[in-house]
């Protein structure tokens, strides 16, 4: 059977996301239940697909089946495209499987043409509205599908309302729209060279394949990358019968939540605007009223939609956005999804939904999407300055959070400042989807147009960035980079402080303490905990950060990076010493001074870590990161080593190598000095005997981890170093304390002889970062000149140093996991890169057996709840020990 590319809402359903994308699933299921729908049909993803795999081109079968559904169409509305007596109009929309608010670009209108207009004039009686709608579609499908910017437009619409002498575009007459509407042709002419389209099919087709290359667009790159939304999806089209919000004052559109998606609390949250299109409420062009005073404008229809909120919510199981129209006091539905919603009303609506009922335990860990986990977890003003501060201005608080940054007016300026290290706040008259990498470069958003549910609260919600919206307060001069407020003028550069939880303002920068963490949290942690099987701990290498992770669940130290500590300033010299010692008697004096300051750091992690696992790595950077490049450094170096200057620079300059990331480093130290590795030894079995002494319920059983192995004999040549020297502390002390010496697996050798290396091992951690950069052949800190070039052709979809490669690198993983459990079943298996934090990452870890992720401190949280879903949605995989 041939491939069906078309759907009715009447033929479709809430599981055929993958083919008919979020929104066109959706109103196929409201279509099911009986609600008030427009009817149309829906393009599936995979004509978007074969869109692309032919050239960018709709090919002729696809068309034809158009073609043929936009007669099925007519005859469900009996109305035609272009008739002169029952005209058919309709809305061309995106919608990809997963919610891409903003992403993607909407048509309202068509099928009109002056001919068209003349029709609704005589039937409706309302010539205003008749022209209001064509100036409308021939602003949006010019600048949508031409390409032709809506700043054109705009001001042509600001000099109309200047020269009526009005404020708002509803105060311009018939007229007025009429000439706005010539207008607007001849710019498309001048700006084209061709004249508006009037044919209502060519019209469509134009939209079609607009939505298609929207899916290609920088913006829902960016916002894809950024989601784990995979290119390979494509976005499925929403042809739909109009229903018209902007015929007069019975007529009105709105964006509504079941639930507060800011606070989570139960009760009916929104937007409404009378005498409107939806694009107005959502571009945030004229600020909307309440929901609630819907209910006074419009009682039946609110009426209906409250019953209908009702349905939804309790069909779906979650808070449901929703967008509608109501025409000539009638209700019409045009969306549904799962809300978006802040990190905070994601834990209060999954513990509320579960209370009422509505859903189970496992639904609720299931529903959080665990990165946003992590805004809940950052600062917020410290309460003491924020007394002291002075409010400049008050506007709706459209995403909590706390921001202090530098001015800046436009998305470019804020990813270059944020790019040189600047805090930055962003100021808009309202934003749009072209700001979206500006939105994630700056600490918070501040708009003088739009509402709740505009563009800059739906994006930076979703973000997890501070927003303030709305603040029609401030005099906007963009051109000049200055906006006043509260009598003064701000430029760019000035500091401002933005609270996204109140709306409210501040001049200056304002400090900020660390979050405090609500009742929910715990809960829904507490559910995690119970489902997942991965255990979760923290690469951490002082006693502050152990103590953080441990407040947020660690349940160990998967890695504790010991070269940190010897960057301190009263540890620095002992370390320069042993590097530029010329013999064994005198790299041992320097280490001895650093001994007791290592054991002393050991201790105060073990203490902060309550008895649970610590893996303490060697020594891995190369030597070269340590020696001085400051002339005064180098001199004091010299003194204190008896040698002059001269020598001093040699020795550095002999540590020079080509490809230090290669070179002299990890376990190659160990073999060429094991002096090191033997002092190393001491402090972690001294400081782990100490802390056993002091708290004798605990259980210390050291890890020793070696890095960068990727021989057998290697880890074995080390591991006999450390077995000599700890074997002799623990006797002496009169202990029968156990430990482990184990290897991280970050060269592509140590997977393929795992069989062999584990025969050696008590573990095994897996260094996804230093395994990523061998198994590419590129350097992490060097892929950023050319990973976006990937990125823009396709080649990869995601920087592999922040998601795991599982084809490539996974492979590996998994390879070494099977082999090194055959060769020795008792073997651990973690996870130490910044990949234990990522929650695609932690499912193949949570997939491939392995025992435990580590991540760092602030994503603790999310790696528990990303391992609860992972056992949850792989309920059969290997369970850890």
């Amino acid at each position: 059977m041939s491939k069906k590319y078309c759907y009715l809402f009447t033929e479709g359903n809430a599981n055929m996301r993958e083919l008919l994308g979020g929104k066109g699933a959706n109103l196929a299921e409201m279509t099911n239940i009986g609600l008030p729908v427009p009817q149309g049909f829906t393009i599936t993803t995979e004509a978007c697909t074969q869109y692309y795999e032919d050239g960018q081109k709709i090919n002729d079968s696809i068309m034809a089946e158009i073609m043929e559904y936009i007669t099925k169409m007519e005859e469900i509305t009996g109305k035609k495209f272009g008739d002169l007596e029952n005209p058919l109009l309709v809305s061309v929309r995106s919608g990809a499987r997963a919610s891409m608010p903003g992403m993607m670009d909407t048509i309202l209108n068509l099928g009109l043409n002056e001919d068209v207009v003349q029709v609704l004039i005589r039937k409706s009686g309302n010539p205003r509205w008749a022209w209001d709608c064509y100036r409308r579609f021939i602003q949006m499908y010019s600048d949508v599908v031409m390409e032709v910017g809506k700043k054109y437009f705009e001001q042509l619409i600001d000099e109309m309302k200047e020269k009526k002498g009005v404020t708002q575009d509803v105060d311009l007459t018939a007229e007025d729209l009429q000439e706005l509407a010539g207008q607007f042709k001849a710019e498309y002419k001048a700006k084209l060279g061709v004249d508006f389209p009037s044919d209502p099919k060519e019209q469509l087709m134009g939209a079609i394949k607009a939505v298609f290359r929207s899916w290609d667009n920088p913006r829902a790159n960016v916002y894809r990358r950024d989601n784990d939304i995979p290119y390979s999806w494509g976005t499925a089209v929403n042809v739909q019968s109009m229903a018209f919000g902007n015929m007069g004052d019975d007529c009105g559109t709105g964006v509504a939540f079941t639930r507060n998606p800011a606070t989570g609390e139960k009760k009916l949250f929104g937007e409404f605007l009378t005498n409107a299109q939806g694009e107005d409420v959502v571009a945030g062009v004229r600020t909307p009223m309440p929901i609630s005073q819907m209910a006074e404008k419009f009682p039946e229809a609110f009426g209906q939609f409250e019953n209908v909120c009702k349905i939804l919510e309790d069909h779906y199981r979650d808070m449901q956005d929703m967008e509608f129209t109501v025409e000539n006091n009638k209700l019409y539905m045009l969306q549904t999804r799962n809300g978006k919603r802040t990190p905070a009303a994601a834990l209060k609506i999954a513990c509320d939904l579960v209370d009422e009922g509505m859903i189970d335990e496992k639904k609720a860990v299931a529903m959080i999407e665990p990165r946003s986990l992590d805004t809940l977890l950052h600062p917020q003003f410290d309460s003491e300055a924020l007394k002291a501060a002075p409010v400049v201005g008050h506007a709706l608080g459209a995403s909590p959070g706390a921001a202090s940054g530098k001015i800046v007016f436009t998305a470019e300026e804020a990813k270059e400042w944020a790019a040189r290290g600047e805090k930055v706040v962003l100021v808009r008259l309202e934003t749009s989807p072209e700001d979206i990498e500006g939105m994630k470069a700056a600490q918070g958003i501040l708009t003088v147009r739009g509402g709740m549910t505009s563009h800059a609260a739906v994006v930076a919600r979703g973000m997890g960035k501070c927003c303030v919206s709305g603040c029609g307060e401030i005099k906007m001069d963009e051109e000049n980079k200055k906006f006043e407020l509260a009598g003064k003028t701000y430029h760019e550069g000035d500091w401002l402080s933005l609270d996204g939880s109140t709306g409210k303002i501040y001049d200056g920068a304002i400090p900020t303490v660390d979050a405090v963490i609500g009742g929910e949290f715990g809960r829904v942690m507490g559910w995690a905990d119970k489902y997942r099987r991965l255990q979760v701990r923290t690469n951490a290498d002082t006693p502050h950060d152990a103590a953080q992770a441990r407040k947020f669940g660690a349940q160990g130290i998967g890695l504790c990076r010991t070269e940190h500590m010897f960057f301190n300033e009263d540890r620095i010299p002992a370390i320069r010493e042993m590097i530029c010692s010329d013999t064994l008697e005198q790299r041992e004096k320097a280490l001895a001074r650093l001994e007791p300051m290592q054991q002393s750091d050991f201790e105060g992690i073990y203490e902060a870590m309550e008895g649970c696992p610590v893996t303490i790595r060697f020594l891995d950077p190369p030597l070269h990161e340590f020696v001085p490049t400051e002339e005064a450094d180098i001199a004091k170096l010299a003194q204190d080593m008896g040698k002059t200057v001269e020598d001093i620079k040699a020795i550095i300059a002999g540590l020079h190598e080509f490809n230090p990331m290669m070179g002299h480093r990890g376990c190659r130290l160990a073999v060429t000095y094991p002096e090191i590795a033997a002092m190393q030894t001491r402090a972690v079995i001294k400081a782990a005997l100490k802390v056993q002494a002091a708290h004798p319920d605990w259980k210390m059983v050291p890890e020793i981890m070696i890095p960068l192995v990727g021989e057998v004999k290697e880890l074995k040549y080390v591991k006999g170093v450390v077995v000599e020297t700890a074997d002799a502390i623990i006797k002496e002390a009169g202990s029968d304390m156990k430990y482990l010496v184990g290897t991280m697996i970050e060269i592509p050798r140590a997977a393929i002889t795992a069989d062999e290396i584990a025969k050696e091992a008590g573990f095994f951690s897996f260094g996804t970062n230093d395994l990523t950069q061998m198994t590419f052949g590129f350097s992490r800190d060097d892929a950023g000149k050319f990973l976006d070039a990937y990125y823009d052709r396709k080649i990869y979809e995601n920087d592999p140093f922040a998601k795991l490669d599982q084809t490539g690198v996974g492979r590996l993983v998994e390879m070494a996991a099977k082999l090194g459990r055959g060769a020795n079943p008792d073997l651990h298996l973690g996870i130490c890169g910044e990949h234990g934090g990522d929650p695609s990452s932690v499912e193949f870890c949570h997939r491939t057996g392995l025992d435990y992720v580590s991540c760092s401190p602030f994503r603790v949280p999310i790696a528990r709840l990303a391992a609860a879903q992972a056992a949850i949605k792989n309920p059969r995989a290997t369970e850890s020990k």
